[in-house]
C-alpha cells in the first residue's frame, strides 16, 4: 500500500556505499557500436506503435510477489498491444536478484534489458565502460522526450545519474521532488494517548523523552495493565537516527552521502559518525533503549513480524507508514519535528528525488536499443505513469468528473481479503518498490498520496533542506571506487556495529575516541580526499 519510504532511506544510504562489484566480464571495448541503433526504419520516432513490425525482446527483471507471472500480466499484454513490442521475460524475486544477475554478466548471458534490476553506481561505469551497458546520453537526448524533460526541470537529478566519465547507463527511479510526502514525513505519534494524558506533542528532544516515559508508564490506554509501548519500527535502527540527523545538526547537505556534509561555512567533508553531534545522537538514543523507550528487538526484528505488534495500537509512537493505511489505527498523527539540544531544528533525511540509479539498462546484446529507448521513455510520460502505477480504467481505477483517479474497490476492498498491493498486483508490477520511472502524486495511490500522509509532510516542510542544499550521490570514478570500495564496505559495516554498541550499552562511550581512532585506521582519509575530489568535480 506504499511507494516503501524504508525501502527510499535503504536505497539513499547504499548510494555512497558503492559496494556491488561484481566479478569482471571480459573487457567488450566499443562492442556497442554495431548495435548503435538497430532497424529504424521500423522505428516510429513518435506515437504508438513504438515499431511498424513486432520485434521480440529478451528482458530480465525483479518482482516482489513470487505468484505473478509476467508473461501472463495486463501491464505488458496491454504495454506490447501498444507498442507491438514482445518481452520475453525471465523474473526473479528481488531477494535473489544480486546473484542472479550477477551470474548472467558473469557467464556473459545476459539479456537485451535489464529492468527493475537495481545496478549500482559501480556497476553502472564498470559495465558501461566495457560496453556491456549503452551510454545512453545520445538516445536520451533524440529519443527520449519525457525523460529529457525530467531532467531538464530537475538538474540535480541528470548531474546524478552522469557517472563521472560523463555518461548515463541507466535510466532511475525518481520520486518527484514536488511531491512532499514521499520526500519528508516524521513518525507517527499516538494523539489519542497524548490527550488522555493531557500532553502535547514533543517539540525538543527532552520533551519526546518524557512523553515516551509518560506513555509506558501512565496507563494513557486506560486499561490498566502496562502493555503500552514507546517508539517502535520494523525497519531497524537508521529509521530513528534519519529523524533525528536534522535535530542533531547533522547532514545539512542530505542524505545521498549519507556519511558525508559540510564543516560549517565550507564545502569541505566532514565524516558525520564521527562527529560530536553523532556521538549526542547516539547518546539520546541509548538513554531511549535503555529505559525502554524504543522497542528492544529493533536491532533483530523483522518487518512482517513487528507488523503484528504494532497492530496491537500498543507503541505510542512508529516510525512506518500511516498507521491508518498500514494498520488500521485510526489515532496516529504526524510528530514534529524536534529541536536538539544545540538548537538545531531541521528535518535533514532527504533525497534529490532521485532513487536507484540502475533501475533499467540497455545492453550491447539489444538488435533494436533505440526501441527500447523509446518503450522506457513512456513510462516517464503523464500517460505511461497512469499506466504503470494506476493500471487501466473499468478495471483497476476510475476517474471522476474533476479528473481525478482512484483505485476500483476491487483494489482497495477486495473481495478476496487480499491487501492493495496484493489486489493491484494482479496487474501490476510497481509494489515492492522496483521499477524504472516516476512516482508522482497524480498517479500514485499508495499510503504517502493520502490524506494523513501529505499533512504530516506539510508540517515538516517549513525544516526541511531546501533543494538547492541537498548533494546528489557522489559518482567515482572506476579507478576511484577500486581504491575505496573495500575501505567503505569496511568502515560502514563498523560504524553499524558500534552505533548498535553503544545504544544498547554493550560499549561504554568512553570508548567514542578508540572508536573514531578506528575508523581513521581504517583508511579513512583516502576515502575522505575521494570523495572531495568526486565532489570538486561536480562543481
Amino acid at each position: 500500500m506504499t511507494v516503501n519510504k524504508r525501502r527510499v532511506y535503504g536505497l539513499v544510504a547504499s548510494m555512497m556505499l558503492a559496494t556491488s562489484i561484481l566479478t569482471a566480464c571480459g573487457d567488450k571495448g566499443g562492442s556497442n557500436e554495431a548495435n548503435a541503433t538497430g532497424n529504424l526504419e521500423n522505428l516510429n520516432e513518435t506515437g504508438m506503435p513504438i515499431v511498424k513490425e513486432q520485434i521480440n525482446v529478451n528482458g530480465f527483471a525483479a518482482k516482489f510477489f513470487a505468484s505473478q507471472d509476467w508473461s501472463n500480466l495486463m501491464l505488458w499484454q496491454e504495454y506490447e498491444k501498444m507498442s507491438n513490442i514482445h518481452i520475453n521475460w525471465t523474473t526473479v524475486q528481488t531477494e535473489a536478484l544480486a546473484e542472479k544477475k550477477n551470474l548472467l554478466l558473469a557467464a556473459g548471458d545476459y539479456p537485451d534489458i535489464f529492468f527493475a534490476s537495481a545496478f549500482s553506481r559501480t556497476d553502472l561505469i564498470k559495465y558501461g565502460q566495457q560496453g556491456v551497458f549503452l551510454a545512453l546520453n545520445d538516445y536520451i537526448d533524440k529519443y527520449a522526450p519525457n525523460f529529457k524533460k525530467v531532467l531538464e526541470e530537475y538538474p540535480s537529478v541528470k548531474q546524478g545519474i552522469t557517472m563521472a566519465d560523463g555518461n548515463i547507463y541507466g535510466f532511475p527511479t525518481i520520486y518527484d521532488p514536488k511531491f512532499d510526502s514521499l520526500r519528508v514525513g516524521a513518525p507517527w505519534i499516538n494523539q489519542e494517548w497524548l490527550d488522555n494524558l493531557g500532553l502535547k506533542s514533543p517539540e525538543t528532544t527532552e520533551e519526546l523523552y518524557q512523553v515516551l516515559k509518560a506513555f509506558k508508564e501512565q496507563d494513557p490506554n486506560g486499561n490498566g495493565i502496562q502493555d503500552e509501548q514507546g517508539w517502535g519500527t520494523g525497519y531497524g535502527i537508521r529509521q530513528h537516527i534519519n529523524f533525528l540527523r536534522g535535530t542533531f545538526g547533522l547532514n545539512k547537505q542530505g542524505t545521498m552521502n549519507i556519511n558525508l556534509d559540510f564543516k560549517p561555512g565550507t564545502e569541505e567533508f566532514r565524516f558525520v559518525p564521527t562527529t560530536d553531534e553523532y556521538k549526542q545522537l547516539l547518546q539520546f538514543l541509548n538513554r531511549l533503549y535503555s529505559e525502554g523507550l524504543i522497542n528492544q528487538d529493533v536491532f533483530t526484528t523483522e518487518p512482517q513480524k513487528f507488523a503484528a505488534e504494532a497492530a496491537k495500537g500498543t507503541f505510542g509512537m512508529l516510525s512506518e507508514v500511516d498507521p491508518k493505511e498500514l494498520f488500521k489505527l485510526d489515532n496516529y498523527v504526524g510528530a514534529q519535528v524536534l529541536e536538539g539540544p544545540n538548537g538545531d531544528r531541521r528535518y535533514t533525511a532527504m533525497s534529490n528525488g532521485l532513487g536507484n540509479l540502475g533501475m533499467f539498462v540497455i545492453t550491447d546484446k539489444a538488435k533494436d536499443p533505440v526501441a527500447m529507448v523509446r518503450w522506457i521513455d513512456h513510462l516517464y510520460g503523464q500517460e505511461g505513469t497512469k499506466m504503470f502505477f494506476m493500471g487501466f480504467e473499468g478495471v483497476t481505477y476510475e476517474e471522476d468528473a474533476e479528473g481525478n483517479f482512484k483505485y476500483l474497490d476491487t483494489i482497495t476492498n477486495n473481495p478476496d481479503g487480499k491487501n492493495l498491493d496484493q489486489a493491484i498486483s494482479d496487474y501490476l508490477t510497481w509494489p515492492g518498490g522496483y521499477y524504472p520511472g516516476i512516482v508522482t502524486q497524480k498517479y500514485f495511490q499508495g499510503a504517502e498520496a493520502k490524506e494523513n500522509s501529505l499533512k504530516n509532510a506539510a508540517q515538516v516542510m517549513p525544516y526541511a533542506l531546501k533543494d538547492d542544499d541537498i548533494i546528489p550521490g557522489l559518482n567515482f570514478t572506476l579507478e576511484e571506487n577500486d581504491q575505496i570500495v573495500t575501505i567503505l564496505t569496511d568502515i560502514q559495516t563498523y560504524i553499524d556495529e558500534m552505533a548498535a554498541n553503544f545504544i544498547t550499552g554493550k560499549a561504554s562511550f568512553d570508548k567514542w575516541d578508540e572508536y573514531t581512532k578506528t575508523i581513521e585506521k581504517m583508511g579513512l582519509e583516502k576515502y575522505m580526499k575521494v570523495a572531495q575530489s568526486a565532489y570538486d568535480r561536480t562543481k
